[in-house]
């Protein structure tokens, strides 16, 4: 009986909180609105003429996107910012290319709509001029149905999407909504930084936003990597992931020469101050040899982590059955993009050296076993 009530007050405390929860967003959500009809008011009296005779602008506080729209019916352009403020986006308006393009060339818009067929210049040209004068804009086009064909035709010159008019407030929205995350997700992509597969003598200079997978060198999920040496040894260290994440080391705890370890288990750990992370090993073995240089000097491990920085040397005991769970080569640069990702999302690379993610939430999230 006992457990029962337990578990109905369980359930009770969770749907006040679910209520709480979708309350408070109703809530926020009503007030954005009126925060938006606001603006919408506002903007019909702010005098932004000395920017351009036709120009209204809409700004509302973090907007999805920033949008500039141009059309010679300033009916379609008062649809425009009506339908797309209250949606949250900033808009800025005017009834000419020209006016359109000086403003481009003063602002960073993130969208720009324009109509096909209007006296001053027309879509296409307003389409070629903004692509030449702001490459990372995204140019849709305004298009009726007698000019279809043409919207289509400017996709050659940089056009992204167009919307047929008339719209109802709901094409148009969901019109600028899908711009607006293939946009992001565009840019995103083009903010990933580089991984490239290179002989370990490279790995050294590639630049901070960079990633350097070695050739001929294993790589753990704990982020160590793993060389055979001609000698049947293995040859370990942390890898180029590993370095850009924690930034400046200060010292190195190397293993103790003679000592078994497992794979999965802590072979190493990297200090900076009271910070500690500790590193897995990636094979099964006993410690053969340490590199003593990195005590003496521990910047090593991130100046040069295949080369002088390597930590300790390993004879194998298991290593015909544990090397298919390590990574090589070219597969490594789609996991490395994996990771990288889920290093953003908790802080990102190290800073000149300050590591942006804290280090016990790294070693929980990415010093893992290699099994």
């Amino acid at each position: 009986m006992t457990a029962l009530l337990v578990v109905l007050m369980f359930a009770g405390f969770l749907a006040i909180d679910i209520l709480v929860r979708l309350s408070a967003r109703r809530l926020k959500e009503r007030r954005d609105q009126r925060e938006r009809e606001a603006i919408l008011e506002t903007a019909v009296r702010l005098d932004v003429s000395h920017e351009a005779r036709t120009l209204h602008r809409a700004e509302v506080p973090n907007p999805k996107a920033r949008i500039l729209a141009v059309d010679d019916d300033p009916v379609v352009l008062d649809s425009f910012r009506r339908i797309l403020v209250l949606e949250g986006y900033s808009v800025d308006t005017v009834e000419n290319g020209p006016e359109a393009l000086g403003l481009v060339q003063r602002h960073d818009y993130d969208l720009v709509f324009t109509d096909l067929k209007m006296p001053e210049m027309t879509g296409v040209e307003v389409v070629k001029a903004v692509k030449h004068l702001r490459p990372d804009v995204d140019v849709a086009v305004i298009t009726g149905y007698a000019t279809l064909e043409s919207a289509v035709e400017t996709m050659q010159y940089g056009a992204v999407d167009y919307v047929q008019k008339p719209f109802t407030p709901e094409e148009l929205a969901e019109f600028a909504k899908r711009l607006t995350v293939k946009r992001q997700a565009r840019l995103e992509a083009q903010r990933r930084p580089e991984v490239h597969l290179v002989a370990p003598a490279l790995a050294d200079a590639v630049g901070p936003r960079e990633y350097c997978v070695p050739g001929g060198a294993f790589l753990s999920n704990g982020h160590t990597w793993a060389r055979i040496e001609s000698d049947g040894q293995v040859r370990v260290g942390i890898d180029d992931f590993a370095r850009k994440a924690l930034g400046t080391l200060g010292t190195v705890d190397l293993p103790r020469p003679g000592a078994p370890v497992r794979r999965g288990e802590p072979l190493f750990t990297m200090r900076r101050g009271e910070r500690a992370a500790h590193f897995t090993a990636p094979v099964s073995g006993t410690v053969k040899a340490v590199n003593h240089e990195v005590l003496a000097d521990p910047s090593l491990v991130s100046r040069s982590p295949y080369g002088r920085g390597w930590i300790c040397a390993l004879v194998p005991s298991r290593l015909a059955d544990e090397i298919g769970a390590l990574h090589i080569g070219q597969p490594v640069v789609a996991w490395y993009q994996e990771e990288i990702g889920r290093l953003r999302d908790v802080g990102g690379p190290a800073e000149g050296g300050t590591p942006a993610v804290d280090w016990p939430t790294f070693e929980q999230n990415f010093l893992k076993t290699g099994s």
